[in-house]
């Protein structure tokens, strides 16, 4: 199977969010990329390690809400996207990020598909999970990015 280039449009799980932060790309690009440091903003993710950047090709784990995944790079485009993906506990997530520079700040979207067994078995509660899960990423990286711009 190939790396894929989007999220799984046929997934029976998908959700979309977006967010505008006031602070600079810059600042939401690097909270974001800086995946050792996602515990100290991110309050559902208990831990994440990366050896090295965070670029095509290199895996990261790290747990949330209790899961622990290992996430693997597709595509990223320096502060603009980011697509990564991994199976965990049967179900298997594929994550988008796209950021864009506003003349307020920040445009942040994310889009995820997920797919599998434990997903096909529920898939309302895996949507209301999911889409819980972004929303609070999203809210997290706004609050931590518009502190970190303010100092």
């Amino acid at each position: 199977m190939s790396e894929p280039s989007s999220i799984d449009h046929q997934a029976p799980v998908l959700a979309h969010h977006e967010i505008d932060v006031a602070a600079p790309l810059d600042v939401v690009w690097s909270l974001h990329t800086d995946v050792n440091a996602w515990p100290g903003w991110q309050t559902d993710i208990t831990e994440a390690h990366l050896e090295g950047p965070l670029e095509r090709g290199t895996s990261f784990a790290w747990s949330s809400s209790g899961l622990r995944v290992t996430s693997t790079v597709y595509a990223l485009t320096d502060r603009a996207r980011v697509l990564w993906g991994g199976t965990a506990n049967g179900i298997t997530g594929i994550h988008e990020w796209l950021f864009e520079e506003t003349p307020a700040g920040t445009h942040v979207v994310t889009n995820e598909s997920f797919s599998g067994g434990l997903v096909s078995a529920n898939p309302q509660m895996a949507q209301q999970m999911l889409d819980a899960s972004l929303a609070g990423w999203l809210d997290s990286l706004k609050r931590a990015a518009e502190a970190r711009s303010q100092r």
